[in-house]
């Protein structure tokens, strides 16, 4: 009985591979976009780059203008050069505008249309996301406060692949975000 069981054990072990590596598994579209849909609800980019109503429970994104960032149709905010001065940042009542230092900036249109990420490559999206490059240009300008490029510098590229992949799903908005002001503008 031993010895059936030992042969069993050593034919069995035989031709078994010493490691086991899992072949790594691309996800589909689909499974990219729910994970990037996820990543960007987590991250709070609505937080910033959504414009806003005022309801009762406070400042409730657009549905219809999702991800467009400010919009360009509403009047740039004044911000008080003597307040910046003090130490202070200033934000708009939903967000996607911001005084501080730096000078006026507008949260960008992340939606797919052209005025947003419709013609930006996924490099593009990257280099703007991990190293806080204006469009994701090589050379460019650094992106503004308050948008928090830096805590994205170590974000996985797979991460980076799913985040672009919803953006890029995501309904075109046509909305051409102001250009920044800078401290003297103020």
């Amino acid at each position: 009985m031993m010895l059936i069981f030992s042969a069993i054990l050593f034919t069995g072990c035989k031709n078994t591979p010493k490691t086991m590596i899992p072949e790594a598994v691309e996800p589909t579209t689909g499974q990219l976009i729910k994970r990037g849909e996820y990543l960007v609800t987590i991250s709070g980019c609505n937080d910033c780059h959504s414009p806003k109503q005022i309801t009762e429970l406070g400042p409730m994104v657009i549905k219809e203008s999702m991800l467009s960032g400010y919009p360009a149709d509403r009047p740039a905010q004044k911000a008080d050069p003597r307040v910046i001065k003090q130490g202070w940042m200033l934000l708009n009542f939903d967000f996607t505008s911001a005084a501080g230092p730096w000078g006026v900036s507008f949260a960008a249109n992340l939606t797919s249309d052209q005025t947003g990420i419709g013609n930006w490559t996924e490099e593009n999206f990257k280099r703007a996301l991990k190293e806080g490059k204006y469009k994701g240009l090589e050379g460019s300008r650094a992106l503004l406060p308050p948008m928090p490029w830096i805590n994205f510098t170590t974000i996985e590229d797979g991460d980076v692949k799913a985040i672009f992949a919803y953006l890029k799903s995501t309904n075109p908005v046509k909305n051409v975000v102001p250009m920044p002001v800078s401290p003297e503008g103020i």
